[in-house]
């Protein structure tokens, strides 16, 4: 069970990661769960409502997302998710290079795994 739900939750970050490259609202939408922290390396937070809605005004535009040293922990209805990410993107139109230490929350939900939370640390 643990390494079928590590295959998904791989599966799953792949699908977040390209849905935030492409802003696909609806992509996100099933994929984010309506309980959603998402803390930014500047320490800003957002939950689905906000965060969906700066997709859609483009105030995040990701040019180039790569995630690395991925590691996935399931422990049943929960899964962690620690790696790097770099990313190359506009916020609210002004460049920025990210390259951050992460973790990343899913939470299995009535609707399948959702994901709940992230929270970054920059490397300096």
């Amino acid at each position: 069970m643990t390494d079928a739900a590590i295959k998904v939750i791989e599966q799953l970050e792949e699908r977040r990661y390209e849905a935030m490259r492409r802003a696909d609202l609806a992509a996100l939408g099933e994929l984010l769960s309506e309980e959603l922290v998402y803390t930014h390396s500047n320490a800003a937070r957002d939950d689905k409502a906000s965060y969906l809605e700066k997709v859609r005004a483009k105030f995040f535009d990701y040019h180039c997302i790569d995630h690395e040293d991925q590691d996935i922990k399931v422990r049943g209805d929960v899964a962690l998710v620690t790696g790097v990410m770099k990313a190359d993107v506009s916020l609210n139109g002004t460049p920025k290079s990210l390259n951050n230490r992460y973790l990343a929350v899913w939470l299995r939900e009535d609707a399948g795994w959702r994901f709940a939370a992230y929270a970054p640390t920059p490397i300096a």
